[in-house]
């Protein structure tokens, strides 16, 4: 996969609910000045239980992690697919891709936060129609970034004689969240990876990889990331403990198990802190 070796296999996804801009970009800075290997950012607008906390929007502070990082890969874990048209994140990653020097990384979902929806006025329509959704948005975003004009047409997303001038350089591997059965056979058709939490990889991973032949296409060219996260500020500090404590043996486990690369997730100082002190003991 020509990843590096060591700690630059761990990705730490940021936690955007209840931070601030300033905070999180100085984490971001900290994290990769330290050798991790990617920066992520959930695609959230508002908090779960209180609405009312800040919440950090996920491109733009991407976009300024793109200024004060240097070696990270940046990328959504995962964006969500109602939360923007295609043919606008497919223009919003080729500018990524030209600020950022080409570390983007996709992620992309049919999103899981009803509420959120409902209180903003974003639709957020049944399962079954947003990985319909999915789908159609990985298509159009991939003939944009081949150029154009591009004329298709679709359920959800048409285009006429369009234009996204210029395309991303290198073209962003677009990577695909996928916790079920279906969502793993979905990734292995349209991404170019997949990404799953730590309790359901193993499990659905043997469903991608029989997808993945079933398609016609080969494991060597897909980015498989397993993912870590607390549901709360004290969950995600007793999921991380193990990685503090033992970084080197853990991503050999999971490497072992199939993971091309591990996205932890921090939510706190406390968190950064400890995964600061633990790529020392790589």
């Amino acid at each position: 996969m020509g990843l590096p070796s060591g700690v630059a296999r761990i990705g730490v996804c940021i936690g955007s609910i209840r931070a601030e801009a300033g905070w999180w970009l100085d984490a971001a800075r900290r994290l990769d000045a330290a050798g991790y290997g990617g920066i992520w950012s959930w695609d959230h607008f508002m908090g779960r239980g209180d609405r009312s906390v800040p919440v950090v929007e996920a491109w733009t502070v991407l976009t300024a992690a793109a200024l004060v990082t240097r070696q990270a890969t940046l990328g959504t874990f995962v964006a969500n697919v109602m939360n923007r048209h295609p043919a606008v994140l497919a223009r919003m990653a080729a500018t990524f891709q030209a600020v950022s020097g080409g570390r983007l990384v996709l992620g992309l979902g049919i999103g899981g936060h009803p509420a959120e929806h409902t209180a903003l006025g974003i639709p957020f329509p049944e399962a079954s129609e947003r990985v319909a959704r999915l789908g159609e948005a990985v298509a159009v975003i991939r003939a944009l970034w081949g150029g154009g004009p591009v004329t298709r047409p679709s359920p959800f997303y048409p285009l006429e004689n369009a234009y996204a001038e210029p395309p991303p350089d290198p073209v962003p591997r677009i990577v695909v969240g996928g916790e079920t059965p279906a969502g793993a056979r979905l990734a292995a058709r349209i991404g170019d990876g997949w990404t799953a939490f730590g309790d359901v990889f193993e499990a659905r991973l043997p469903v991608y990889l029989e997808a993945l032949a079933a398609a016609g296409r080969s494991r060597e060219d897909q980015l498989l990331l397993v993912g870590f996260e607390g549901q709360t500020i004290e969950e995600t500090a007793t999921v991380l403990g193990p990685w503090v404590e033992a970084p080197r043996e853990n991503w050999e486990r999971w490497h072992a198990a199939g993971a091309d690369g591990v996205i932890l997730t921090a939510r706190t100082e406390e968190d950064v802190r400890g995964l600061l002190d633990a790529a020392g003991r790589w």
